[in-house]
């Protein structure tokens, strides 16, 4: 019995080792998962802040310095799709979109093309569409301040 009664004491010992390495593992990942989430955040409010402050420095939303969300700025677009630039915010979008097709279609992944072309081609079209449609916006905003508030009130109908 004696032998028996040490193999249980080593038994129980192994265990509370176990549990305790299996402790010390669980607190050591928590800690770096942590300290990585820490980082993680801190470099995206790095990269917030920057893109903020370089947002800010974009004179106007027509420069070519401009860019949409995907990156291009407006010269770029235009030489992708092998457009005229947009002057005064007008363009010929139907010369954009049948460039656009044609180098779209041309570019199927099916047929031996590139997606990533396919892609480029994409976000132009996009960027230019962008630029009209912002130009068209201020345009009527100024047309809208120019005329004046004149709100409908029931003697005017």
């Amino acid at each position: 019995m004696p032998a028996r009664e040490l193999s249980l004491a080593r038994d129980d010992a192994n265990d509370h080792k176990a549990h305790r390495i299996i402790t010390q593992i669980v607190l050591t990942g928590t800690r770096v998962l942590g300290r990585a989430f820490a980082e993680a955040y801190k470099q995206a409010a790095a990269s917030s802040q920057h893109s903020r402050a370089a947002g800010s420095n974009i004179s106007s939303p027509g420069t070519a310095n401009s860019f949409a969300s995907s990156g291009l700025t407006l010269e770029e677009a235009c030489k992708i799709l092998n457009v005229k630039p947009p002057q005064g915010g007008k363009t010929d979008m139907d010369s954009v979109m049948e460039r656009f097709k044609t180098m779209f279609d041309r570019n199927e992944p099916t047929k031996g093309g590139s997606f990533y072309l396919q892609s480029k081609i994409l976000r132009a079209r996009e960027r230019i569409e962008l630029e009209v449609r912002e130009a068209a916006e201020a345009m009527e905003r100024e047309a809208e301040l120019k005329e004046g508030w004149r709100p409908k009130v029931w003697k005017d109908r």
